[in-house]
């Protein structure tokens, strides 16, 4: 393993164990910092402990208490980030974060392993997760706008903690090539390896096309929705893969959540929709379009590789990091069953909407 592609694996708390907060100490944390109580509600996490509050007066909120492995500067450059967006479009419904008793961002708790952990509380964004619910071509349309909008409203934003490499940033794909060696199924390894081959050939284009910060996790789940407003999106969530990162791997990664769980004839025809709305707002170069439906792939491998890692890590929390994986193998093979230049133009017909050149 070189020196990058360790550093890669080791950003943003993804190699990092931690000893679990009791929902117990998590409201002592919140009395001591926020001076108030509630009932608490776990969510499952991918590295950290996060609690819905409901408190006896009506208000909710979300306590997050980040692994010990997590710096501040990391943690700062997304609450920088999510005020900074809010300011540029005061309409995108995005969490605010709520200060301490003492006024400051963060407060720092000491867990039952001894380790220092930031403690933010967020407020808590009404609507139901677009991961267990559907939904239509016109609200796939309006999650495309919005998509375009939070591009819009980060763009100039920089911080100190933008420029990590982070693992789920599929521009840094190639550092992971060593994770192969945590695929013991000779039938998955197979089709990473061809993926791998395939990657190679359009990084250097990657290379050269615009970057700022941006989400880079418009995932469902971080996704808020209500079928009975017009706009649909009611929330924007987890900022925590935000990172400086090329536009068309942000895109990329929103059209990646909108694959079939099942095998499918055009594994786009969700994405589109997306992506339509998204060119409503804002624009894409046509190497940008190009360039997308590989980025799926790769992240499609991506997710693969960091899954099946992390799970020899942390076999205790397999069934949340494997949540999406299983489903990746065949989207994986429909896009290997198609040259390269099949695959590059499969979403070109955007490129007469605002893509330019």
């Amino acid at each position: 393993m070189t020196e990058t592609s360790s550093t890669v694996t080791d950003q943003g708390g993804l190699s990092g164990a931690y000893v679990p907060i009791s929902p117990d100490h998590a409201n002592a944390v919140l009395q001591e910092h926020y001076g108030f109580r509630g009932r608490l509600r776990r969510f499952e996490t991918e590295k950290d402990d996060t609690f819905r509050v409901s408190c006896e007066d009506g208000r909710k909120f979300v306590l997050k208490i980040a692994n010990p492995t997590e710096p501040l500067e990391e943690i700062d450059f997304q609450t920088c980030m999510m005020r900074y967006a809010a300011t540029r479009d005061p309409a995108l419904a995005i969490p605010d974060t709520i200060p301490t008793v003492a006024g400051q961002d963060y407060g720092f708790v000491t867990d039952e392993g001894g380790h220092k952990r930031v403690v933010r509380v967020l407020s808590y964004l009404d609507g139901i997760p677009l991961d267990s619910t559907e939904s239509n071509p016109r609200q796939r349309v309006e999650i495309g706008k919005v998509l375009g909008r939070l591009r819009l409203a980060t763009e100039g934003f920089d911080h100190p903690g933008a420029a990590r490499q982070y693992a789920w940033d599929v521009q840094h794909l190639l550092t992971l090539e060593h994770l192969l060696a945590h695929v013991d199924d000779p039938s998955q390894r197979q089709p990473l390896e061809h993926g791998f081959m395939r990657f190679r050939g359009i990084e250097p284009g990657l290379r050269q096309r615009r970057q700022q910060v941006l989400h880079n996790d418009f995932s469902k789940s971080n996704i808020v929705v209500d079928h009975n407003r017009p706009e649909f999106v009611t929330g924007i969530i987890d900022f925590g893969d935000s990172v400086k990162t090329s536009i068309a791997v942000d895109v990329a990664t929103a059209l990646l959540n909108q694959l079939p769980q099942g095998p499918y004839d055009d594994l786009f025809y969700r994405g589109r929709d997306v992506l339509r709305g998204y060119l409503q707002v804002t624009e894409l170069t046509e190497d940008e379009i190009a360039l997308i439906p590989h980025l799926v792939m790769g992240r499609v491998i991506l997710r693969a590789l960091l899954t099946l890692w992390r799970t020899k890590m942390f076999p205790e929390n397999t069934r949340y990091i494997m949540r999406n994986t299983y489903q990746g193998w065949h989207q994986l093979n429909w896009f290997l069953a198609r040259s390269p230049d099949q695959v590059s133009d499969l979403l070109m017909s955007f490129a007469d909407q605002k893509g330019r050149s």
